[in-house]
């Protein structure tokens, strides 16, 4: 610690270091390293009170993954409670408009109109048989002695192949679907960041889970046509991911519960 606690370690490297550069009478002879310790002393003073004054007590390498790990837990914690609050907000809305519509016409011809539509949106849940395909990165690592000698990216499952699957079950005539039991509608959008799946705001990890309701052959011979579905199983054999169907006899596709704010719509033609 002599080196770190301000002007008395200076006062001594700096008097070693001219005391090394005078020249000796009984030794004309000086070698080099002789010069040059006490100029490596020298300068390892100089980074040792950088180095205490940059860091004012603390560690220069603080691990942050703590922080970063609280820092996603409150967010998470405090986006549910916005999820449950505009719950209640909606249940209050549609106690207030059922009200209003028992003594108003026109707002009891619109909500029918509304009413017509919340199925077609997936603003309720739907039940009956369908098809549940899971997908899952690949157990093993880069540089374990692997065959094919695989990549970072070959190993995870990529926004694409999620996309892949959804879109050959839409293909195929579902009726309706949820990613990670999140209902999927006209507006939700399929992200990835490295191997985190983001649906409307939320984050999920693998293994990713698709659920669509629809008849069971046809939505799977749809994902067997994709072109895209056959370059993941491709990968299946290869690297190693996971890739599951199942048929099901009857599931529940459970209504859409997040915010349906649009922020630009255009009709269609």
């Amino acid at each position: 610690m002599e080196y770190t606690t301000g002007a008395p370690s200076w006062r001594i490297v700096l008097r070693r270091a001219l005391g090394g550069l005078r020249p000796r009478v009984r030794d004309q002879k000086q070698r080099g390293w002789s010069i040059g310790v006490p100029l490596i002393a020298l300068a390892a003073g100089l980074l040792f009170t950088t180095s205490a004054t940059t860091a004012g007590g603390t560690a220069l390498r603080d691990d942050r993954r703590p922080q970063v790990t609280q820092l996603i837990t409150d967010k998470r914690e405090r986006l549910q409670g916005r999820e449950a609050r505009a719950a209640q907000l909606r249940t209050q809305r549609d106690q207030d408009a059922a009200r209003l519509a028992q003594v108003d016409a026109p707002v009891r011809e619109a909500l029918r109109r509304a009413d017509g539509g919340q199925q077609a949106a997936g603003f309720t849940d739907l039940r009956g048989p369908g098809l549940t395909v899971v997908l899952n990165d690949s157990p093993r690592r880069v540089g374990d002695g692997s065959p094919n000698n695989p990549k970072n990216d070959d190993l995870v499952v990529h926004q694409g192949d999620v996309q892949a699957v959804v879109n050959a079950l839409w293909a195929g005539g579902a009726e309706a679907m949820s990613i990670m039991d999140v209902r999927v509608i006209s507006t939700s959008a399929v992200r990835c960041v490295g191997n985190t799946l983001l649906l409307h705001g939320r984050p999920f990890s693998p293994p990713f889970k698709i659920t669509a309701i629809g008849e069971p052959t046809a939505m799977h011979r749809a994902l067997e046509s994709a072109e895209g579905v056959q370059q993941f199983r491709d990968a299946v054999a290869d690297f190693g991911l996971g890739y599951s169907e199942t048929t099901e006899r009857n599931v529940t596709v459970r209504a859409y519960e997040g915010s349906s704010d649009l922020r630009s719509v255009r009709a269609a033609q």
